[in-house]
């Protein structure tokens, strides 16, 4: 089971508005918004469908019991692509965004 606290910051982690959730996810604005309130009940499919969503887009969810201390988490997972940006020594205003 995940919380609301973890949705939302999911979310806000990896930079997607309740509306691109809702839209990823295929489920109303407002049952996304109700699920970051923690009104969960009744919903069992459409927390599933947010959690595959943002576990898709790279979130992985920690529970109370993973970590020494602490409750529930999140983490975004490791980068899997060869990109990895580019090295100190190369920054210049040329390849500034």
């Amino acid at each position: 089971m995940i919380t609301a606290t973890q949705i939302r910051g999911a979310r806000a982690m990896i930079g997607m508005s309740i509306e691109e959730l809702a839209a990823a996810s295929g489920l109303p604005v407002e049952t996304v918004t109700a699920l970051e309130n923690g009104e969960f009940a009744g919903e069992p499919h459409a927390l599933f469908d947010v959690r595959s969503t943002l576990e898709a887009n790279g979130i992985i969810f920690l529970s109370s019991g993973n970590q020494d201390e602490g409750g529930p988490g999140i983490r975004l997972r490791a980068r899997t692509s060869s990109d990895d940006g580019i090295r100190p020594e190369n920054l210049n205003a040329a390849n500034d965004d």
